[in-house]
């Protein structure tokens, strides 16, 4: 926090909600990481399956293409607060239950399956509310800042999760890992508690039916001739980048000849990149550029799974991972600030929700792809072949840079009134 402070960030911080509830997300989203790398070493431990370390994070990615666009709708017409309240009480319960199961070594990968399902669930229903709180504790030019902050708790929680992990399954039991994120959800329910008169709690839209709404949202997006396009490449960078993540319990075994340190240090060297992007991003972030940006971290993140792929060494294993989670920040705090830029707030939780349905149903996607491939051609290939098409994306979208960035109405000092669409 201190750090944050000293560049320039402690204006957002004087924001008492803000500051509330961004602490209470930060141990909640170390806990989330705890789980992430525990998973994934069961699941390796339980099988020794490529294929099945997709399978399982799809397991609880794929739920997003029908509960992200539901919890999109939910969160324009319902109290935001209480539908993120909820969340997080079942979202405990699903921690906790996981962890008993494999404390008493009754976890088998049906189990883990199923879980991962419900979970998904419940996350994705919970995303929109969830992002679309921060325009609510923050004023609407400190948007890129607070979302930048964000993505660096949350990276920084990617970094010290996998450590608290690897502590967990070596010295303990890897049960005790997901109850530690049981706890960390309990930590964010006490912050919500504190909030609870600090948040509006009046829903965006009122009435109508849920489907029709639905609808209306992803034909808000379609006509938009800037988020469309952004949210297509935010898309293209899910399904064939991002999985990536999913894949190194593999290469941390099968490639590099590691164990579950190997694995806590892929998984922290993609948190340490994303933490100093998302440092630097505090500092410059600003309406003006940021198309710039999410396009440009699209190829640069490519090249990152073109090196991951390539070699055999270790540490430039390490780097290839620290550079993908770098452009990965930059990608996502672009993207979502011209989101929340560009979009009439009564349509906001519905595109916010076509936004976490790129970031969670695409690396699902993506992980049951790689994750087949892998069973026939290796965990490299897969990863190369993903950063190739990116480029093809990055090539295409780069004919349409401008037109794009002033649909997002990049320079203005505010979110704009009216949304600026195609006829």
């Amino acid at each position: 926090m201190a750090r944050l402070a000293s560049i320039g960030a402690v204006k957002v911080f004087n924001n008492r909600a803000y500051r509330i509830y961004t602490q209470g997300n930060f141990i909640s989203l170390i806990g989330t990481w705890v789980q992430r790398v525990a998973t994934g070493w069961l699941v390796w431990e339980l099988t020794g399956s490529g294929a099945w370390l997709g399978i399982i994070a799809a397991a609880e990615l794929l739920p997003s293409i029908v509960a992200g666009p539901l919890g999109g709708a939910m969160a324009d017409r319902m109290d935001r607060f209480q539908l993120i309240r909820t969340a997080q009480i079942l979202q405990a319960f699903q921690a906790f239950l996981l962890g008993t199961l494999a404390l008493y070594g009754l976890a088998d990968i049906w189990l883990l399956f199923a879980l991962g399902v419900f979970l998904g669930v419940v996350t994705s229903v919970n995303q929109p509310a969830r992002l679309s709180m921060v325009r609510n504790l923050v004023r609407t030019e400190d948007l890129p800042v607070a979302i930048a902050i964000n993505s660096v708790l949350w990276n920084a929680a990617r970094f010290v999760g996998p450590v608290v992990a690897g502590v967990l399954i070596v010295f303990l039991d890897i049960g005790w890992a997901f109850i530690v994120n049981g706890l960390s959800f309990v930590a964010f329910l006490i912050a919500l508690q504190k909030l609870r008169n600090d948040i509006p709690r009046a829903p965006a839209v009122t009435g109508g039916r849920v489907l029709p709404q639905i609808v209306e949202g992803f034909q808000y997006v379609r006509r938009h001739q800037g988020l469309g396009p952004l949210i297509a490449l935010l898309l293209m960078g899910s399904v064939f980048v991002r999985p990536f993540a999913e894949l190194l319990p593999g290469f941390a075994d099968a490639v590099f000849g590691r164990g579950a340190d190997g694995l806590a240090m892929l998984t922290s060297a993609t948190g340490v990149g994303a933490v100093i992007a998302g440092i630097w991003m505090s500092q410059v972030a600003k309406l003006q550029g940021l198309t710039n940006l999410a396009l440009h971290s699209l190829v640069a993140m490519a090249i990152a799974m073109f090196l991951l792929g390539a070699t055999d060494y270790f540490w430039l294993g390490l780097v290839a991972t620290a550079m993908a989670g770098c452009f990965m920040l930059v990608n996502g705090v672009a993207a979502q600030s011209l989101i929340q830029y560009a979009c009439a707030p009564q349509m906001l939780g519905r595109v916010l929700s076509l936004y976490g349905l790129s970031a969670r149903a695409g690396p699902a996607i993506g992980a049951l792809l790689m994750g087949a491939a892998s069973e026939w051609f290796g965990l490299r290939i897969p990863v190369v072949a993903g950063g190739a098409i990116c480029i093809l994306a990055y090539l295409w979208a780069l004919k349409r840079q401008r037109s794009i960035a002033e649909a997002l109405g990049e320079g203005a000092s505010s979110a704009p009134e009216q949304p600026r669409t195609s006829p």
